[in-house]
């Protein structure tokens, strides 16, 4: 990014009337945001850190330097007249090229860190850019999604200093906001396409979009994710321990529980507990934002609980208040007076991951798997994985299965979009040096023949 082609620019802006003119342009593109959350410019660099603050200032001077003002002056035109000689050639070249740059959405592929990348024109099409840039490609990851001006400079394309990492969650935002500016009704696309005139003046609308999200994802991590299991209901963790009867073996209870229907053992003291094949899978509506835990067996069969059966203890384990209940209703209508009333144990996930880190111990380097080995075994259970889920109905592609949905030209771009999303939120959730972060998914294109949309 070359911010530092601007020092003239920006020391000029102190003088004569500039100040009141940007200061209209800052308004349009963080006011908003602050009247929402009753905030100051100082609150707001105190939240999200000075040097996001100031990437926010930098996204609206950009955008004002590209303002014409009512007399018809430009400030980029005026400065350059006055005090272009001191700047020379490149730095005159660079401001001309950045007043007449917009601000778009790219997404951004082929990363070489300290070098370059390819970005994407989500909004006008076209085909990915060469873009030279040092330090945002030591950050990004494939398929991320940047709000950001591509600006010519010195035969090369480079990115301008305004630049925003854009989350799927905010993309979203972004796509509503621009249908809803150009009054057009949501169609097939993930985003309208909007011509470089449009764009200039939306600009404050990018800025707004992210800050927007950006604080409503930093007050919700401040609560705490919703938490859900497969079926909807609330993760709460229960222990429920049924003390043997007096006289009881551990051997009759264990013919017991292995003559229950929705119970499979694993040994004579284990076994889970089963969702019944005929009862479907939870779909409960809640928040976009809610994470779900569903754990499953290998061949498919979701698991709804354990039990162990440990010295004069039998002990339930489930991941909510319902199911507690009904493996309760289960375990003392099929034991009877096998066991006493039962002791629970109640422990929501927050102190769960508590109790794992004050508690738990490192693991001892012979029990640690080698680096080369955890990722092959990671790739295995991935692509396991996603081979089923090739013939599964998935939501994002309108319950269709990917095969089905390549069938047809908008089908196959709405999987190119799934696919994308898949890889970089795996690398996301790993980090890029991640077991997971190296798995290539490249089969899967091929596999259903769109390789040529992968860029």
């Amino acid at each position: 990014m070359a911010a530092y082609e601007l020092t003239g620019l920006i020391r000029y802006l102190g003088q004569e009337d500039w100040q009141e003119c940007f200061g209209e342009v800052l308004g349009d593109h963080i006011g908003p945001a602050l009247e929402a959350g009753d905030i100051s410019f100082e609150d707001l660099a105190e939240m999200i850190g000075p040097d996001v603050a100031m990437t926010l200032w930098g996204c609206a001077f950009e955008d004002f330097l590209g303002q014409d003002w009512d007399d018809g002056r430009n400030f980029v035109d005026v400065y350059l007249k006055r005090r272009g000689w001191k700047e020379g050639p490149r730095n005159s070249a660079y401001m001309r090229a950045l007043k007449a740059s917009v601000m778009s959405l790219y997404e951004v592929s082929d990363i070489k860190p300290g070098q370059s990348l390819m970005a994407r024109d989500l909004l006008r099409g076209g085909e990915p850019v060469l873009v030279h840039e040092g330090t945002a490609t030591r950050t990004l990851e494939q398929w991320d999604r940047i709000a950001a001006r591509l600006v010519p400079s010195d035969g090369k394309t480079i990115l301008a200093g305004g630049l925003l990492a854009y989350s799927r969650g905010a993309c979203e935002d972004l796509a509503a906001n621009l249908y809803r500016a150009l009054r057009k009704r949501r169609g097939k696309a993930e985003f309208p396409k909007v011509d470089t005139q449009t764009l200039h003046e939306l600009a404050p609308m990018f800025t707004l979009t992210w800050l927007f999200r950006t604080l409503e994802d930093m007050a919700r991590q401040m609560e705490g994710p919703a938490l859900f299991n497969g079926d909807g209901e609330d993760l709460v963790f229960h222990e429920v321990c049924f003390p043997l009867a007096k006289g009881v073996t551990r051997k009759t209870v264990a013919d017991v529980l292995d003559g229950i229907m929705a119970l499979r053992p694993e040994n004579r003291s284990f076994w889970n507990w089963l969702k019944e094949p005929s009862n479907p899978v939870g779909k409960a509506g809640r928040d976009e934002n809610g994470r779900f835990l569903r754990t499953e067996m290998d061949d498919g069969a979701i698991v709804l609980g354990t039990l162990d059966l440990k010295g004069r203890q039998l002990r339930l384990q489930v991941n909510s208040r319902e199911r507690a209940e009904r493996g309760r209703a289960m375990l003392q209508a099929g034991l009877g007076d096998l066991v006493r009333a039962p002791l629970t144990q109640i422990m929501t996930p927050a102190q769960a991951m508590e109790d794992r880190r004050t508690h738990g111990r490192e693991v001892s380097p012979e029990l640690q798997i080698p680096p080369e080995e955890e990722a092959r075994i990671i790739g295995q259970m991935l692509e396991r994985h996603y081979r089923q889920v090739l013939d599964e109905p998935v939501p994002a592609l309108g319950d269709m299965t990917p095969r089905q949905a390549v069938q047809t030209a908008s089908g196959r771009k709405k999987v190119a979009i799934w696919l994308k999303d898949i890889e970089n939120t795996t690398v996301h959730a790993q980090g890029s040096g991640g077991a997971m972060a190296a798995y290539d998914f490249g089969w899967m294109w091929h596999e259903l023949g769109i390789i040529r949309l992968r860029k």
